[in-house]
């Protein structure tokens, strides 16, 4: 399966605050003239109005609160230290900043294994160790049909850590470096690329080197799937932070309303093909600027069979 009705999220207790990540996320601006806890309420204010959209949308969204302490402030981005797939596998992945090593949970997993099969656990954390780093679905963009893992490398995704994961999970690595309009790093996959069922968002004028780009644009061509193209700036409003979802109603492409407005007609027409897709967008706009990630950050696919 490409994708899945049961996401879960985060709901943030200490939302921006003193965050690390600051430091090599260009699309995260530092908390400047605004109060933490003014920041703190907006943001939940935005993940209770995302959620009541994703239900209303027909998605099985399962919420978990954040602990207040530690202080966990980019806990609303879960898809960055676990993962699971349909042969009831959960990983847990060796997450790059300290503070965000915090936001592993074991009562978390607990509630997985409560409400979904879980077969095996694959515990990645000791890689940080060595040096590698993976941060999840934030680092690999997954075709779960082709068994084609698409990451771009930085700091936060490590080319070792890549060929490893994809050695033991049995998919193909295509990797690449990214940069974003202003030339600096692209930290995670996930905002410059979306893979849905039949079409892929991705922005390939990101990658500048050739060769990259090539590999690129053959694998997803070979893949069979349609290239919905994004520009840079609309990677700057998180056109590439969205994900597919299936509902009772048909699937649904789910982002941020500066992704949704982003798009022009003929791209938003590309994505609601064939008749019954839907896209979904909520205003996520405190959550964009102070956290640096949007629609797709906050939603961790959960694959698991139900219990």
């Amino acid at each position: 399966m490409q994708t899945t009705n049961h996401l879960l999220l985060v709901r943030p207790a200490n939302f921006a605050r003193a965050s690390e990540t600051v430091a090599d996320n260009s699309f995260q601006q530092p908390v400047a003239n605004e109060s933490f806890t003014t920041i703190g309420q907006r943001a939940v204010e935005e993940f209770n109005a995302f959620v009541a959209l994703l239900r209303r949308a027909g998605v099985t969204a399962h919420v978990m609160e954040d602990t207040p302490r530690p202080v966990k402030p980019d806990a609303v981005f879960p898809n960055n230290w676990f993962s699971t797939d349909a042969a009831g596998t959960v990983i847990t992945y060796p997450v790059y900043w300290p503070q965000r090593r915090m936001e592993r949970r074991e009562d978390i997993l607990r509630y997985l294994e409560e409400h979904f099969t879980v077969e095996q656990y694959v515990d990645l954390a000791d890689w940080a160790g060595e040096g590698l780093f993976l941060e999840s679905t934030g680092s690999l963009l997954l075709d779960r049909q082709k068994r084609m893992a698409y990451a771009c490398l930085s700091q936060r995704c490590t080319l070792e850590a890549v060929h490893r994961w994809c050695t033991r999970m049995d998919y193909k690595p295509v990797t690449f470096h990214g940069h974003d309009a202003d030339g600096e790093v692209i930290y995670h996959t996930n905002v410059m690329m979306a893979i849905g069922s039949r079409d892929v968002l991705v922005c390939l004028d990101a990658v500048r080197d050739p060769a990259e780009k090539t590999k690129l644009t053959e694998s997803l061509l070979l893949s069979g799937k349609r290239i919905v193209g994004l520009s840079l700036e609309q990677v700057d409003r998180f056109a590439g932070n969205a994900l597919e979802a299936v509902t009772p109603d048909g699937p649904v492409w789910i982002m941020s309303t500066a992704a949704f407005e982003s798009l022009d007609p003929a791209q938003r027409d590309a994505l609601m093909e064939p008749a019954g897709m839907r896209i979904v967008h909520a205003d996520l706009g405190t959550i964009e600027r102070y956290g640096g990630g949007s629609a797709r950050c906050m939603l961790a696919e959960v694959f698991l069979n139900k219990s």
